[in-house]
């Protein structure tokens, strides 16, 4: 099941223990306005999750990518890891690998897609830029 912008964001804002009122402050919003974003109640533009990102220090693509599960998972294979909290990656992990990468890789083409669609939106209202 897919995960959605929205919730990757709130995750990794918890994971990075910021609170929404702090997100909003760095927005330059109020808690509220920031809280629809997070519950998908506004539409998120582009430019407004490379400000999340930013400010979340990581890159949109992190966000885009981000898995939940996966973090926790690897976090408890670190921990719970015999040789020293180093992790391994063998040829048994070269498919997984390869399924991540191509999953990536299409999110990152969606992403250009929506981008490139909007700059003709605003090319459109505002001619060329």
């Amino acid at each position: 099941m897919a995960t959605s912008i929205k919730s990757k964001i709130k995750s990794i804002r918890e994971l990075k223990n910021y609170t929404q009122e702090y997100m909003a402050d760095q927005l330059g919003v109020t808690q509220a306005g920031y809280s629809k974003i997070e519950k998908g109640k506004t539409i998120l533009s582009y430019v407004k999750l490379v400000e999340i990102a930013r400010i979340l220090e990581v890159s949109v693509e992190d966000i885009i990518s981000f898995d939940s599960q996966r973090y926790f998972n690897s976090f408890n294979t670190v921990k719970n890891n015999k040789n020293n909290g180093n992790i391994s990656i063998n040829s048994n992990n070269d498919q997984a690998l390869k399924e991540l990468y191509e999953d990536k890789i299409k999110l990152l083409e969606k992403l250009l897609n929506k981008t490139e669609e909007e700059l003709n939106l605003y090319k459109k209202k505002f001619g060329h830029l």
